[in-house]
């Protein structure tokens, strides 16, 4: 798990230490740049966390010129919580704003995947790429069968937002057997356009180049996203099943380049 880019290094979190670089870096994401919050945000240490960090591995890309002392070092993150610890802590994240029954209840071996994030400073080049490498080795390692979790669309105007929901909604609906629905209480339909009226281009140049990662790879959206005032984000919930990935998929997927 280790980048051709000598510059970089790729491993799980080990310690306290990598464990608060991560959340630092989620911090000057989430909160210094989208504007979102939370009861559990520590804005004095600039720490982005809650109570699933415990249970969860954490993927870091680290940049080695950088001083792990100053907690700056860490440029990339996934968070990754297997059943094992959804079992632990009695839930995935994800059931605060989806009904995950047709996931839970399939009995396939399900990966959660949340606070995907990479220094603005990295953007745009190839550290979203080892990201997803490491991501395909952890996948391999543990046999993983079903990726899910939510991504989010910046801002909250969902007037602002209807042509990509309703693009999602149209062509990217997971299949009943695997969708999952937004939380009735907070329910935002992504139907808001008739198809024949969607503009593709300008659809998809609206939609995050995670989800569109994502859709390359044959991945699915459930039914419905979430309006997370808190996050200041419109959050859709991603599915990707290992199982269906045609061969040139897999290949992206493998190689992180996607």
């Amino acid at each position: 798990m280790t980048p051709k880019d000598p510059k970089f290094a790729l491993r799980l979190a080990r310690t306290g230490d990598d464990l608060k670089a991560a959340q630092r870096l989620r911090y000057r994401v989430f909160v210094e740049e989208l504007g979102g919050d939370g009861p559990l945000v520590d804005h004095e240490a600039r720490l982005e966390l809650d109570e699933f960090d415990a249970h969860c591995d954490h993927l870091l890309l680290i940049d080695l010129d950088r001083d792990p002392a100053a907690l700056d070092h860490v440029i990339g993150v996934y968070r990754l919580l297997r059943s094992e610890g959804a079992e632990r802590i009695g839930r995935f994240y994800t059931t605060r704003e989806y009904d995950l029954a047709p996931l839970v209840g399939s009995g396939r071996n399900l990966l959660e995947l949340g606070r995907s994030c990479v220094d603005a400073d990295y953007r745009g080049g190839k550290a979203m790429y080892y990201l997803w490498g490491g991501l395909a080795d952890y996948v391999a390692e543990h046999r993983i069968e079903i990726l899910f979790g939510v991504a989010s669309f910046h801002g909250t105007d969902i007037a602002g937002l209807a042509e990509p929901l309703s693009l999602l909604h149209h062509r990217h609906l997971a299949p009943k057997s695997m969708r999952v629905c937004a939380n009735p209480e907070h329910f935002q339909t992504m139907n808001l356009m008739q198809e024949d009226r969607i503009d593709r281009p300008r659809a998809l140049r609206a939609t995050p180049a995670l989800i569109k990662a994502y859709l390359r790879l044959g991945g699915f959206v459930g039914e419905g996203a979430y309006v997370d005032h808190a996050f200041n984000t419109t959050d859709v919930c991603l599915i990707l099943d290992t199982a269906t990935m045609t061969g040139r998929q897999r290949d992206l997927y493998i190689r992180g380049r996607v």
